[in-house]
């Protein structure tokens, strides 16, 4: 097969055969028939989590369309479809997902499969609209799983370790707008209370100073605009993006324009490629109460990160009960990393982050790079070993099993 690689080019897949079934008969036929199989959705992961030796598959080319059911308030969703696409066509009908990443960009599935979230001190991650779901499981079965299954909590966020996923159902609110604000020279002492300001709050830091650079408020399009002198800031009068020197036009509308929830909660334009891949991320997931404690801790370190990070974004997301959502049990302040594009000289880096948060119990994002051993992010997860037995029983054969799985969850 060709050269198949993620989006930042920093992972060439190992597949043996790459499929686009085009129906979900020839993907179970494909699942059952393999020893080993992958799903890849938008390829947004930045480490060998979605990598496989066997076959690697993608559901762009199975049927299908979104189904709202107004009555339960919910919608059914094709796996692959991309949030970006679903959010127009809900929005159309007069519905919104509660929360939204900042990349519409990425597929469904595999966001949710990761517990990747957006922003928002009493919103959860993406996986906690999940309602139901579908997936192929190892021996081609087709299984459909809800709320009321007393597996479900350990099927959302499932690092695609328990089958393929085909379709998803999420809840749905009626639609809203939001009006996004750009605040300049975020004083560290005003951080609490800046993350708590809006529906969504993102915080930008160079670590140059303990001072944020970039603060964007989502906030309801119903709710007053900050004042001139709020929390020591001065308003932005041009619009910015998070990265200095990216053209700001792939940035969604800024300077408190209103607009659809689904053009204002993500920081980049579906329409525009969000920057040029060139680039690794890492993300740390800390209990909110330790926030200022553990940015005091990165303090220590950051003459390390400045040299080799594009940017870092500060971030809240409400607990859930989700077994591997790294919001499981406790809201959550994410700490995001956009590193240069050198694994080498960002490597030794990531080594001394995660040493300064080790006291906070961190736990990274499943798609993004990180260097902790499996002992110990897997005590920062009570129900750890019960996904591993969930994984035993779904999937006893490791037809999904990856290297990077076989390290986290061994045999």
């Amino acid at each position: 097969m060709s050269t198949q690689r993620n989006w930042a080019g920093n992972v060439e897949y190992a597949a043996r055969a790459y499929h686009r079934p085009s129906s979900i008969d020839e993907l179970r036929e494909l699942v059952a028939g393999s020893d080993r199989l992958r799903a890849v959705g938008s390829g947004h992961s930045f480490n060998r989590l979605g990598d496989t030796t066997g076959d690697l598959v993608t559901l762009a080319g199975l049927p299908g369309t979104p189904q709202l059911d107004e009555r339960r308030r919910v919608v059914h969703v094709p796996a692959a479809l991309r949030y970006g696409d679903l959010a127009t066509w809900l929005h159309e009908r007069g519905y919104a997902l509660a929360n939204l990443a900042s990349l519409p960009h990425i597929s469904v599935a595999g966001a949710v499969a990761t517990g990747t979230h957006g922003s928002g001190e009493t919103v959860g991650n993406l996986a906690t609209a999940v309602a139901g779901l579908e997936l192929v499981t190892a021996a081609g079965e087709l299984r459909t799983v809800d709320r009321t299954d007393p597996d479900f909590a350990g099927m959302v966020v499932s690092l695609g370790a328990l089958g393929i996923v085909t379709r998803l159902t999420l809840d749905v609110v009626p639609t809203f707008e939001i009006r996004q604000y750009v605040r300049l020279d975020l004083p560290r002492e005003a951080l609490d209370a800046a993350l708590a300001s809006a529906y969504s709050v993102s915080v930008f830091t160079d670590w140059r100073s303990t001072r944020g650079t970039q603060v964007w408020c989502k906030q309801l399009a119903d709710q007053p605009a900050p004042p001139a002198d709020w929390l020591g800031t001065t308003a932005a009068d041009r619009p910015w993006h998070p990265v200095p020197g990216m053209p700001v036009v792939n940035c969604t509308e800024q300077l408190g324009v209103p607009g659809p929830w689904h053009e204002r909660l993500p920081h980049f334009r579906l329409g525009f490629t969000p920057s040029n891949g060139d680039e690794l991320q890492s993300e740390y997931h800390l209990p909110r109460a330790v926030a200022a404690d553990a940015l005091a801790a990165l303090d220590q370190v950051a003459h390390l990160i400045a040299p080799v990070a594009q940017t870092s974004e500060l971030r809240t997301i409400a607990a859930d009960e989700l077994w591997l959502s790294p919001q499981y049990g406790r809201d959550s302040l994410a700490v995001h990393f956009t590193w240069i594009a050198d694994a080498a000289a960002v490597r030794p880096v990531l080594a001394e982050v995660e040493r300064a948060l080790a006291p906070f119990a961190p736990r990274p994002h499943w798609g993004k790079v990180f260097t902790m051993p499996t002992s110990t992010i897997a005590a920062t997860y009570p129900r750890w070993a019960d996904f591993a037995d969930l994984v035993a029983r779904l999937d006893p054969e490791g037809t999904f099993r990856t290297e990077e799985l076989d390290h986290l969850l061994p045999r």
